[in-house]
């Protein structure tokens, strides 16, 4: 299946049982909730997968249990965040065995690699597999930021096709498009700023999320594509408190919380992270269950 990097891409979070394994059953129903209201691809083990905390073993066990889900309806999106190029490498073709469509890269981790290294990394990676490739470019997070020098030397592998903006600078969508034109898809990755980008001309939206409000998340995309932007705004709006758990650093933990009260997933995080308690917790429920009971009405926004 090719991979048109428009549209809504959910960040997967990855389901535990209560013993700290791998709850497929759980994963797969959220999946198959998600392809139902719409969205039009899959991210696996980014950060909201937990990725620094799950096996290569476990990593293979959700691409190939998410393509068998997906049945070709969306398209497998391998998410890459590793140390070294040689095991990043390794990586990209194994996502290939194991029918994968397509990759999300990060810069190399943990070493603050200088502009150069990070560029020959992804040409690298990029060059060892006909996968199509989504770069991920979050500075805040993962300390390198890709520039504009940087993806015009990207620009020669044909497989780099996209970038996760997640610099949370919304004028970086406005700077690539006026380098690049159209050679570079768009993709949000900051829930809080994603229908400004959409506005601005990013072409999708990588959500957290949407993981819980998937129809919602599917209606604003496709509301704002569609120019109406009234109504887009009004459920953007309802949407926000619960928009802003993707920017908090336990953004893992609140949006599995929003899964597990929207009955399409649970709270079990993977330690060292451990789930909501006490007034944190409290103060997150109070969001959600505000939220599920005002949820706005969306209208049949799947024929848009």
């Amino acid at each position: 299946m090719s991979i048109t990097w428009n549209g809504v891409y959910p960040a997967l979070t990855t389901s535990f049982t209560a013993q700290d394994e791998l709850d497929l059953p759980l994963f797969n129903k959220n999946l198959q909730f998600q392809i139902d209201a719409g969205v039009d691809g899959i991210v696996l083990a980014g950060s909201l997968g937990e990725a620094s905390t799950i096996t290569l073993d476990e990593k293979e066990r959700l691409v190939k249990s998410a393509v068998e889900t997906a049945a070709g309806k969306v398209p497998v999106i391998l998410n890459i965040a590793e140390g070294s190029t040689r095991e990043a490498i390794r990586q990209a073709r194994l996502a290939e065995e194991w029918k994968a469509e397509g990759l999300m890269l990060l810069p190399p981790m943990r070493y603050k690699a200088d502009e150069r290294e990070t560029v020959e990394y992804f040409k690298a990676v990029a060059r060892a597999t006909e996968l199509p490739i989504m770069v991920y470019n979050n500075p805040i997070e993962y300390r390198i930021e890709v520039t504009l020098p940087m993806f015009a030397e990207l620009a020669e592998c044909e497989n780099i096709q996209a970038v996760k903006e997640s610099t949370r600078d919304v004028t970086n969508v406005t700077r690539m498009i006026n380098a690049f034109g159209g050679r570079f898809k768009i993709l949000c990755g900051v829930d809080t700023i994603a229908m400004e980008e959409m506005l601005l001309g990013a072409t999708g939206w990588v959500a957290g999320l949407v993981c819980a409000f998937p129809a919602e998340t599917v209606a604003i995309y496709r509301l704002v594509r569609a120019g109406r932007i009234a109504e887009a705004t009004e459920i953007y709006r309802w949407f926000m408190p619960l928009l802003e758990f993707d920017i908090r650093p336990k953004l893992v933990q609140y949006i599995k919380l929003a899964e597990a009260q929207a009955s399409v997933g649970s709270e079990y995080v993977r330690a060292p992270r451990l789930a909501l308690a006490g007034k944190e917790r409290a103060a997150a429920l109070a969001i959600i269950e505000k939220a599920l009971a005002s949820r706005p009405a969306l209208g049949d926004y799947l024929s848009l």
